[in-house]
């Protein structure tokens, strides 16, 4: 019996030599060589990806990332009168039945000088219809649309529209219908909408107070005030009497909505996706913040566009 197996013989049934043992310059040469294959494989990988990117780059300068949400540009919303009061007719205002001269202009008493367009000059059938596709409360709408109509009056390079300041209002207060409040005929909070204490803890800004609890009641810290959550500093320098009756008053929503109007616009023109996200952001700064803004405008915009709006 022999005690090496079959595998150990050659097609002959000889037994093959055993062979020579691997000198240490041999190992190293064949791991020299293992390593270059791998070495060139990666080079293969990388030079590869460097290439999709390169191609990638000169078709999309902007890179392979997925654009940035920002909002829509809705059409000014349709004018029963001309915005500069021209004409002595009067109109119906679309909420309670009573009857303005549409020839009668106010001049606003907050930071710009032109004139306002009244309330009464916004269609109010495109306003029935286009709060019945949105959701939007009519009172709320009316006002979200006169800060369009005057902000295009008074700054048309900015380019916004009312479904950005509509969502605003949404997220902010839901059309200043947080908690028990809601909008009273004249476009007031009642109860008014007071936020937290601005007092640093529980991830809010700490701001000591600036108003006296004039606007807020709080003599210790700011709070943010109203439908549109204005802190009291802001309101102190874009505070804007937008209804003309005398008085900037963030618990109004013609006033904070046409505020919110000249506050996004001071960072310039909105008519860009950059432009639009640095305004927003301006208004509150988190960028979470500001796709859900985008989000909910562009489904307020899309309500309208199945309109035919």
């Amino acid at each position: 019996m022999s005690w090496h197996d079959d595998f150990d013989d050659d097609e002959y049934g000889e037994r093959r030599p055993n062979r020579a043992p691997t000198s240490k310059w041999r190992l190293v040469r064949r791991t020299a060589a293992y390593v270059g294959v791998v070495v060139g494989a990666i080079g293969l990988v990388i030079g590869a990806v460097f290439a999709v990117n390169l191609v990638g780059t000169a078709v999309n300068p902007d890179g392979f990332a997925a654009p940035d949400a920002y909002g829509p540009a809705v059409a000014m919303p349709p004018l029963t009168s001309q915005p500069d009061g021209e004409g002595d007719e009067s109109v119906d205002d679309g909420d309670n039945g009573e009857t303005v001269d549409a020839g009668v202009v106010e001049e606003p008493t907050g930071l710009s000088g032109s004139k306002l367009a009244p309330m009464s000059s916004v269609d109010p059938e495109w306003i029935a219809t286009v709060a019945d596709a949105t959701g939007i409360p009519k009172r709320a709408l009316a006002a979200y649309a006169l800060a369009h109509v005057t902000i295009a009056q008074d700054d048309a390079e900015c380019g916004l529209d009312w479904a950005t300041i509509a969502a605003i209002g949404a997220i902010e207060s839901k059309h200043g219908s947080h908690g028990t409040s809601k909008l009273d005929d004249d476009g007031r909070t009642t109860p008014p909408i007071i936020g937290p204490a601005l007092d640093g803890s529980a991830d809010v800004a700490r701001i000591d107070d600036t108003d006296d609890g004039a606007l807020d009641g709080d003599t210790t810290w700011d709070r943010a005030v109203g439908p549109m959550q204005f802190i009291p500093s802001t309101w102190h320098k874009w505070g804007t009497d937008a209804n003309g009756d005398g008085v900037a008053d963030p618990h109004q929503i013609d006033d904070a909505a046409l505020s919110t109007a000249r506050y996004l616009c001071e960072s310039g023109p909105m008519t860009s996706s950059e432009g639009w996200r640095a305004a927003v952001f301006s208004y509150n700064h988190d960028n979470d913040y500001v796709d859900n803004i985008a989000k909910v405008a562009l489904e307020f915009a899309e309500s309208v566009a199945e309109l035919g709006h």
